[in-house]
């Protein structure tokens, strides 16, 4: 039985031209960048080169880039750079409780060690009041951190208008974008943010590899000691292979961006109509409006279904999608986003899936996980 992998806001199969560009430069560019010699200076090159590419497509200057482990570590630095770095200025953070993980448990840390932390509440599509942003922000803000689309359900953060009330404002900007980059076009100039997270295993390039944006002129503590690498911002000898590799992924999504919008759009539309035509009684979660919303996630709440049940059914038929639930065995523990966005007792907590489109997806695999999940939700719903 061939699968069919719906869960591309997890992590995306690796391009084939990423992997020949990995796998090349493993071979032939093994130098230290920081060596002197020509190996080195070989390196050296190709890793600026790279660099450059990252940073034109968000409209930033090489220099402003910091190479990181992935995400999860741009998050960790941000965050924990900028508290540290600002810590005689302030004490007060502002995010939201629909942040990724890596966020939302690096302010976790911080209020333990006597940080205010305002975590903004959601409304039913997931997007945070403008409202609600303006009365928390006081003189002592010395971060906000708000992620520019959710990875669970897609909905897309008013990241602009927060950056215009912030330009008068000390605190510095970060926007967690690891599941909007590739996804949509995103300029730093015009969301007016301070520091940007992304990750490279989203768009199809090798996991390990991330960076995050720094603007010129916004101070950061660094979090990795050793080495002078990544201008004295991140000690530890450059991942020339995973680099370059994310480079080419980066390449190739910013060329098919636009036409990968529309072909996601279709996807959508195809299941939702199937499940119409069957009578399906469900209903999309997030945000309508396809200007605040990720083309690539689709968040369904089934009627009736056990979501345990429901994504265990759905894997023996052989189609790959996932929950914001955290499932093990005997007990779920519901998701946060949604938590937030319904509260705690509703039922969406318990029959939500998430579909994920992304490289390599079609649309006869998405027409046939649309039939198969209709086979599924007839036999368990009575």
């Amino acid at each position: 039985m061939s699968r069919i992998y719906l869960d591309h806001a997890a992590t995306s199969p690796i391009h084939p031209l990423v992997i020949t560009k990995m796998v090349e430069s493993m071979e032939h560019i093994y130098g230290n960048p920081s060596s002197i010699h020509a190996t080195g200076r070989d390196a050296r090159k190709q890793l600026d080169q790279a660099r450059d590419h990252l940073a034109k497509s968000i409209g930033a200057n090489a220099q402003d880039i910091i190479l990181t482990s992935g995400g999860t570590e741009a998050d960790n630095l941000a965050i924990f750079g900028t508290a540290f770095a600002k810590k005689n200025e302030g004490s007060h953070i502002i995010t939201s409780q629909i942040e990724h993980h890596a966020v939302l448990t690096a302010c976790e840390k911080l209020e333990s060690e006597g940080y205010d932390v305002t975590y903004l509440p959601v409304n039913i599509e997931g997007r945070i009041s403008i409202e609600d942003f303006k009365l928390a922000l006081r003189d002592d803000t010395v971060l906000v951190t708000i992620m520019l689309g959710n990875n669970e359900v897609g909905t897309i953060q008013p990241i602009k208008e927060i950056g215009e009330l912030l330009v008068d404002h000390p605190a510095t900007f970060h926007t967690d974008a690891v599941q909007a980059y590739g996804k949509m076009s995103i300029s730093v100039e015009q969301l007016q943010v301070d520091l940007l997270s992304v990750s490279s295993h989203k768009i199809n390039g090798p996991k390990g590899i991330g960076y995050l944006y720094q603007r010129k002129g916004v101070n950061l503590s660094p979090q990795f000691l050793g080495g002078q690498q990544e201008r004295k911002r991140r000690a530890g000898t450059e991942n020339v292979p995973g680099t370059l590799a994310f480079a080419e992924a980066v390449c190739i999504t910013q060329k098919n961006m636009v036409e990968n919008h529309k072909i996601y759009q279709q996807f959508k539309e195809t299941m939702t109509s199937i499940w119409e035509e069957a009578n399906i009684d469900f209903h999309i979660n997030g945000n309508q409006q396809d200007t605040h919303m990720l083309p690539h996630i689709l968040n369904v709440s089934f009627k009736g279904t056990n979501v345990e049940s429901f994504l265990i059914n759905l894997d023996l038929e052989g189609i790959s999608v996932s929950s914001g639930s955290a499932c093990t065995a005997g007990s779920i523990n519901p998701s946060h986003v949604l938590v937030a966005m319904y509260g705690e007792d509703s039922d969406e907590l318990l029959n939500s899936v998430r579909f994920s489109f992304g490289y390599g997806t079609t649309l006869e695999d998405v027409r046939e996980a649309a039939i198969k999940t209709t086979t599924v939700l007839q036999r368990l719903v009575k």
